[in-house]
């Protein structure tokens, strides 16, 4: 689940997944970052150039927070897996946001850290100063569908904040590679990370 519907407000208003890292838009390297799952979807507009398969959802409202886009992608994920042709979804689901470049070091870390703690309800990356970052997680499917569910039946996650969406989660809290958690909300990131503002 990647999401892409912020405003961008700290950037004037120019969507951080068409930002280019190395040759590629932040969309696109988050795209590389969780190839293998089984089911991918793009929470934000769609930029009319993803992959076939890609399955897109937007929160409701627009603009609503990160915790309203995790609500949006696990319908769209609910609403293949109905379909009579859709394989069974895996019991996890990566959750990461699409302004992070360098994320993909940080999934096989949290993936290795989950195969030896199959009890734990997720994974959640720490920076190497300590910061929890929870759109850089994977967390078990029916956990997420659970709070979710829970969040709705208190008012909805219109706004709301992540970490209190997941509060309740028996999650790990793993360290991944330096820099892998690096996100883009000013100008000043966009430049300190090597992010080309100029859009393709």
């Amino acid at each position: 689940m990647i999401l892409a519907g912020g405003k961008s407000s700290r950037l004037g208003g120019v969507p951080k997944a068409q930002l280019r890292y190395d040759g590629a838009t932040l969309l696109q390297r988050a795209l590389a970052a969780a190839h293998g799952a089984g089911s991918i979807v793009v929470v934000g507009p769609d930029p009319g150039t993803l992959p076939d398969g890609t399955l897109t959802a937007r929160e409701d409202p627009p603009f609503a927070g990160p915790a309203a886009a995790i609500a949006a992608g696990l319908l769209a994920l609910e609403g293949q897996s109905g379909q009579s042709s859709s394989p069974k979804h895996a019991p996890w689901v990566l959750v990461m946001a699409c302004d992070m470049p360098l994320a993909a070091a940080a999934v096989p870390v949290l993936l290795k850290e989950l195969a030896g703690h199959q009890e734990a309800e997720g994974a959640m990356s720490v920076s190497a100063d300590g910061r929890k970052q929870p759109l850089l997680g994977i967390y078990r499917l029916s956990a997420l569908q659970r709070e979710v569910l829970a969040a709705a039946e208190q008012g909805g996650l219109a706004n709301a904040a992540v970490f209190r969406l997941l509060a309740r989660l028996d999650l790990l809290a793993v360290p991944v590679p330096a820099g892998s958690t690096d996100d883009v909300d000013t100008w000043d990131d966009a430049a300190a990370l090597g992010v080309d503002g100029d859009l393709p």
